[in-house]
């Protein structure tokens, strides 16, 4: 098995005189690959043509393009911006040498060329420019792993909400791909909204990202709810019904005392928290846990309380066959300023398409025709 040699070090060096080119070459070549060119238009081509080369030593004076006008053109270009360069020139004046340092080179060498000057530099700029790489590479790898890690904090943070909001569904089996679909129809709506007047303030990228990532978990206070209640296949009792809505207040219990747990503020928390609560609050004032109405029911509270409607009309149930998609429609509708944000249920019609395409992908698998068709019978 052959051994890869790394590639020789090479050095371009550019000046008009062949004996500066003779002198360089003689003195270069024993420890690197020299390639030599007599003027800046064929040093240009050169580096164009080929790899780029590890450290260039440019001549100042030369006619028709100058080195501060090749290096000007290096530095127009991402491939070869990164070369370091030497200026090699005649002028001694501190300004010449200033200029050349402003403009990005490197290092700065004075004729007449000193043998020991010349080797000491060069070294000194290619062991600079290898360690720069070497900690370009070292950055690019860290930044990789950084985004490795932040990735796996994330799906393990989105792995975790949802086992907690698949316990709270485990109590409640015909819920099926609910919190999926809900949680789609939450991120609709509030992309639609993003650029309204009304909500421009409360919603962003960001906030959307979270919000959707919170909706799951707006039913998980239903663990905390008796089964002989949960699972009562037909309608419950009024003192039921009253045990029934504590789920809300119940999850939102269960989110702040994780919130007091942790040991920094999670922002998604803050909004689980707000939905678990008041995704059964009405616009009207007549909800529960807290009665809120209008503006006082948080934004994201209000988008949930539509999707969760929504669904719940569409989906099979013990007690009741779905509905057409055009019939809950209808619903939201005949709720717009009672139970729903009216400018929410203008949204909605906006992307119904989408609430239809989503409730259709999302199906539940169990169900031999779980969510009928526009155009049949419930």
């Amino acid at each position: 098995m052959s051994i890869a040699t790394p590639d020789p070090t090479s050095i371009l060096i550019v000046d008009d005189a062949p004996e500066n080119l003779a002198v360089l070459s003689e003195l270069l070549l024993p420890d690197y690959q020299v390639k030599a060119a007599t003027n800046g238009p064929r040093a240009l081509e050169i580096i164009a043509s080929g790899p780029v080369p590890d450290l260039i030593l440019l001549d100042v004076m030369m006619p028709g393009m100058d080195g501060y006008q090749v290096f000007a053109r290096l530095k127009e270009n991402l491939r070869t911006r990164d070369i370091p360069v030497i200026f090699v020139t005649a002028m001694d004046a501190t300004r010449d040498e200033e200029h050349g340092l402003e403009m990005g080179a490197v290092d700065y060498i004075t004729k007449p060329l000193r043998a020991p000057i010349v080797l000491a530099r060069v070294h000194t700029q290619l062991e600079l420019a290898r360690a720069r790489r070497q900690l370009q590479d070292q950055n690019t790898f860290l930044e990789a792993e950084i985004a490795r890690r932040m990735g796996e904090n994330q799906l393990i943070q989105d792995v975790s909400i949802h086992a907690l909001a698949r316990l709270a569904e485990t109590r409640d089996p015909e819920t099926g791909n609910h919190l999926r679909r809900t949680q789609e129809y939450v991120r609709t709506l509030a992309e639609q909204l993003l650029e309204h007047p009304r909500f421009r303030e409360h919603l962003n990228p960001r906030m959307i990202t979270n919000l959707a990532k919170s909706a799951p978990l707006h039913d998980i206070g239903k663990v905390g709810i008796p089964d002989y209640i949960l699972l009562k296949p037909g309608k419950l009792e009024p003192a039921e019904w009253e045990i029934m809505k504590t789920h809300a207040r119940l999850g939102a219990e269960a989110i702040a005392q994780a919130e007091r747990d942790a040991a920094r503020e999670v922002e998604f928390l803050a909004l689980a928290k707000e939905i678990a609560r008041h995704h059964h609050e009405r616009w009207d004032g007549s909800g529960y846990p807290d009665r809120l109405a209008g503006d006082d029911i948080p934004v994201s509270a209000r988008l949930m309380a539509l999707a969760d409607v929504f669904d719940a009309l569409i989906s099979r149930r013990v007690y009741k066959e779905p509905m057409e998609f055009t019939e809950a429609r209808d619903i939201i509708v005949a709720g717009r300023a009672s139970h729903f944000d009216p400018d929410v249920v203008d949204a909605f019609l906006e992307v119904f398409a989408c609430f239809q395409s989503i409730a259709r992908q999302y199906s539940d698998a169990e169900e031999t025709d779980p969510i009928v068709p526009e155009g049949r019978a419930a």
